[in-house]
């Protein structure tokens, strides 16, 4: 008999990195979860990815289990790193925050394509440099 699920909490947590304090505690305890027991399990499975924010839903069952799965860090996060900067333009299509290069733009696509709701490189990338735009970043 299959377990049924109460909800599912969706958090971006910096990989290796996570505590019981907010937003991790909060939003797990208003579910009655053990928090230490998450934090411990997270930061076991992304010790090796220190340092980038991991996207993460974690599935809630009714007798207070729980089950969570990690996805590829967010679009925004991959661009910063490939240009090796901090953050965006703090005004989209007035300053420029740096340039992408399409192949830059072509492995970020493939890397987060399977969190992304297409099978399409091509359209992938459309995505990525729409990202890309909104951050002030030029794709050539």
């Amino acid at each position: 008999m299959a377990k049924k699920i109460k909800t599912l909490i969706k958090l971006n947590i910096p990989a290796g990195s996570a505590t019981p304090a907010p937003p991790v505690g909060p939003a797990l305890g208003q579910h009655g979860l053990p928090i230490m027991e998450f934090v411990k399990a997270f930061n076991d499975k992304t010790a090796n990815m220190k340092g980038t924010i991991l996207p993460v839903v974690i599935t809630v069952f009714e007798d207070r289990t729980f089950t969570f799965i990690t996805k590829q860090p967010p679009i925004a996060e991959l661009i910063k790193k490939a240009l090796g900067k901090e953050k965006g333009s703090g005004k989209p299509g007035k300053e420029s925050a740096g340039t992408l290069n399409m192949e830059q733009a072509k492995k970020i696509a493939q890397q987060k394509l399977e969190d992304l709701n297409t099978d399409n490189v091509d359209a992938a990338v459309k995505i990525v440099a729409g990202v890309a735009r909104s951050m002030g970043v030029e794709v050539k």
